[in-house]
């Protein structure tokens, strides 16, 4: 992913975690993914980027001890004005939690969610262009929303973001797969009365593994879960599992096709 396109509005440029214990965290994922980190702006609290082979990949920040909030990785989506960006989403029903607000000179950011309760941030870059690395084992490849249903909520995404959908003609499953410039960047899952009631709509970040079963053994051997064990699926073979903390993501070994 070049520069440019991970600057592209509605483009999926940077994933975020908020956790109680920064430093076990940051023991935890650098032994999953070789993860290295350096400081990162504290506008928030302390925040450290990660690093695969020196490039940015992820970031990880540390709660207040005061805020017993759920732990989830978060997707950022790209925007040339986090500002214009935050009014469309209240006008489009949506919610802006914290922002838009500067993150030092890397760039301006706001913490949303859609009109289900999906938590989403937005991104305004300046000196940090987001992820700099995609594909590789350690790097996040694909978001997805898992929600109720994927028309309305699509519509959202839709209108906020400029995002092309392309929906899964399906009886059996509600998928909608979004595009920018005519690229697929993330999609969207209704999995109906299926949503955990404990999560509700959420979205999901996949980080791609050298192999699956491997490193869903090592998830638990670290003190995380594995929600559901590898499989396969039409990205490749996955597993769902969660780190210490709790929050809950996704490892691929992409297919090929999958991967291009």
């Amino acid at each position: 992913m070049t520069e440019a396109t991970r600057r592209t509005p509605g483009t999926p440029c940077w994933v975020s975690l908020m956790v109680h214990g920064l430093d076990a965290t940051q023991e935890f994922y650098g032994a999953l993914f070789g993860w290295e980190f350096v400081p990162g702006p504290q506008q928030l609290g302390p925040y450290v980027r990660a690093l695969l082979d020196g490039k940015e990949v992820a970031g990880i920040g540390q709660l207040p001890p005061d805020r017993h909030l759920p732990v989830a990785w978060t997707p950022y989506l790209a925007t040339d004005d986090a500002h214009e960006t935050a009014e469309a989403i209240r006008s489009c029903g949506g919610t802006v939690a914290v922002g838009p607000i500067d993150a030092a000179e890397a760039g301006r950011m706001a913490i949303c969610s859609d009109p289900t309760g999906a938590v989403f941030g937005v991104w305004q870059a300046e000196l940090h262009h987001g992820i700099a690395a995609a594909g590789p084992p350690g790097t996040p490849v694909w978001n997805e929303l898992l929600t109720y249903e994927t028309s309305a909520v699509g519509k959202f995404y839709r209108s906020v973001f400029g995002f092309e959908a392309e929906p899964v003609d399906s009886a059996d499953f509600d998928r909608m797969t979004l595009h920018v410039a005519g690229r697929p960047v993330a999609s969207l899952h209704g999995v109906g009365t299926a949503l955990a009631r404990d999560r509700g709509a959420h979205w999901m970040t996949s980080f791609e593994v050298a192999d699956t079963d491997a490193a869903a053994h090592l998830v638990a051997e670290l003190g995380g879960q594995v929600l559901r064990p590898p499989g396969e699926a039409a990205r490749g073979r996955h597993a769902l599992v969660s780190d210490p903390e709790g929050a809950v993501f996704t490892i691929v070994h992409s297919t090929a096709s999958a991967a291009a």
